[in-house]
């Protein structure tokens, strides 16, 4: 949902591919190394991709793939981010073509954003 959400409010469309990696292979709650793994390499176009996560597992589970070094493609960033608004600033900033790192930035950047 996280993942439709912030491609619909970006308006970005399919010009930004995002894919949704969570739950268990079984379809259940949990984490899984495989599905992240796939999920990112879907994405990939090259440029890098970034990877924003919900809870702890997720965070370290894509550590622990990081660490591997083989199973996420080259230039893979876990970005520091409150799971929805950075993904929806991640996504509308990569619509106008910045680069991974500015991504990144404005993902995290949205720790600051003010409701009231």
């Amino acid at each position: 949902s996280v993942a439709e959400l912030a491609q619909g409010l970006s308006g970005a469309g399919a010009s930004v591919p995002v894919a949704p990696a969570g739950g268990t292979d079984g379809g259940e709650l949990g984490t899984s190394a495989e599905l992240i793994a796939a999920a990112a390499a879907s994405v990939d176009r090259g440029v890098g991709v970034a990877v924003l996560t919900d809870l702890g597992s997720a965070v370290l589970t894509v550590k622990a793939l990081l660490a591997e070094g083989d199973e996420l493609p080259e230039n893979t960033r876990l970005v520091d981010a409150p799971f929805l608004e950075g993904a929806v600033a991640a996504v509308v900033t990569a619509s106008t073509g910045a680069d991974l790192a500015a991504v990144a930035a404005a993902a995290s950047e949205a720790y600051g954003y003010r409701k009231v």
